[in-house]
């Protein structure tokens, strides 16, 4: 497969690397020296200095021989042409693009096959706003992962201080749950999947899937509330709050408190129900005013990881229950846990695992993305060419480093034991790890 990338910026740089090190040939075109100078020295692809949307800087990158273009730079415009380009000039048969602007990533006449043929367009600020909603709905959750609409769940929960699951074997821990599997471990920022005889550990996130109706059943098992937010407070107006703020303000009351006074009055002007609030959402006497310790959960949005991260950590010391930052670092991840975040959400890997589900063999349906790539939540059909149709999972040689999650069939969704046998139009979960995941596909034919 060759892949061309427009952009090297952060979205570019780690797709390219995940995808290089699955031996995918990637060509990264991008016009700042600097970012390839970085590109050239810590990955194996070529890379082209220029414009991404110069045709001969595409015909230059084998763009007659792509099979798929990735347009992510900064700029919604570049992105589009060169989509553009791709299609009209070298027949690239899938073109993904990161496009910001709802006025273009919301067209479906500019996107269509007829016109730019763009599929799929991925807004990151939407997908943030979306990611932070479903936290919402499972608040004892550090993250959380929606397949088949919502259907099934995937719940990452952080062992908190004080857990009674602390110390004890997974296996031992069974009576306590419904039935239930834990998929994946991330602990000291290493993913493993976990075994009967591996005991808990505090701060250990563990990956837990479940049918979307037993989300209180899980909470009680947890040991934990399943309180409804009845108010946030979100630090930012730029376009995560905002979408955010457009999502919710119909249930859940909310405050914004933005520092550019130009920003507020937009959001005065297109919000209905929502409070906005002119003034530094960092101030402890601004956030005391404004009744804080009354916040079911505060989310930090700003552009800047620190900031976020800091007044995440002073909402939390004025009483919040709750507390959400966007942070766009991937090294600063571990920081935010290690001081007490509960939920971190990343726009950059929330991209990179919608782009990842279209360029995975087999029919996959989504893909979720775990820790600093280490690991994929992935959901595939089975079909009738697939090697474990009509094999019960104990009789699948299964590589090494993965695990069946939920099966969905119809509307069922099973828990699988060793005897349940695969049929043709499952849809299931695989937890994986990275090094796995070209094993995994091989069951899975094109």
């Amino acid at each position: 497969m060759k892949v061309i990338i427009i952009g090297a910026g952060e979205v570019g740089y780690h797709i390219a690397k995940y995808l290089s090190s699955e031996g995918v040939d990637i060509v990264i075109i991008d016009k700042n020296g600097e970012r390839l100078k970085r590109v050239v020295e810590e990955l194996d692809v070529t890379v082209v200095e220029a414009e991404g949307g110069d045709p001969e800087a595409l015909k230059e990158a084998g763009a007659d021989k792509a099979d798929i273009l990735l347009a992510v730079t900064n700029n919604d415009e570049t992105n589009m042409i060169s989509c553009l380009l791709a299609k009209a000039m070298f027949k690239i048969p899938r073109k993904i693009a990161r496009i910001r602007n709802p006025s273009y990533s919301l067209n479906k006449i500019l996107l269509s096959k007829e016109h730019l043929d763009i599929d799929p367009a991925i807004n990151p600020e939407m997908e943030s706003a979306q990611a932070i909603l479903r936290l919402l709905k499972v608040p004892f959750a550090s993250e959380v992962f929606e397949f088949e609409k919502g259907k099934v769940l995937v719940i990452a929960y952080k062992v908190p201080k004080g857990s009674y699951l602390i110390g004890k074997r997974l296996r031992d821990l069974r009576p306590h749950y419904f039935d239930f599997l834990i998929g994946f471990i991330l602990r000291e920022d290493q993913v493993f999947i976990p075994k009967g005889d591996d005991i808990v550990k505090e701060g250990d996130l563990l990956y837990i899937p479940i049918r979307d109706d037993q989300i209180s059943e899980l909470a009680k098992s947890l040991g934990e509330n399943q309180s409804q937010i009845k108010k946030m407070m979100i630090m930012g107006g730029g376009r995560i709050g905002y979408y955010l703020a457009s999502l919710i303000e119909d249930d859940i009351e909310v405050k914004i408190i933005e520092e550019k006074k130009e920003r507020c009055d937009f959001l005065s002007d297109n919000l209905k129900k929502s409070l906005i609030l002119y003034g530094d959402a960092s101030d402890k006497e601004l956030l005391l005013e404004e009744n804080i310790k009354d916040m079911d959960v505060f989310v930090a949005t700003s552009n800047k990881d620190e900031l976020n991260i800091m007044v995440c950590l002073l909402a939390k010391k004025l009483g919040v229950k709750k507390v959400i930052a966007i942070i766009h670092r991937s090294e600063y991840i571990p920081l935010a846990y290690n001081l007490g975040i509960e939920s971190i959400i990343n726009p950059r890997i929330l991209t990179a695992s919608i782009i990842l589900q279209y360029i995975r063999k087999g029919d996959v349906l989504s893909l979720s993305a775990i820790g600093e790539h280490e690991a994929e939540i992935i959901e595939i059909k089975a079909d009738i060419r697939s090697e474990i149709v009509g094999k019960a999972i104990k009789d699948i040689k299964l590589p090494k480093d993965v695990l069946v999650g939920p099966i969905i069939r119809g509307d069922e969704v099973i828990i699988p034991k060793g005897d349940t046998k695969i049929n043709t139009g499952d849809r299931i979960l695989f937890f994986v790890k990275e090094s796995a995941v070209k094993k995994l596909e091989k069951l899975f034919k094109d």
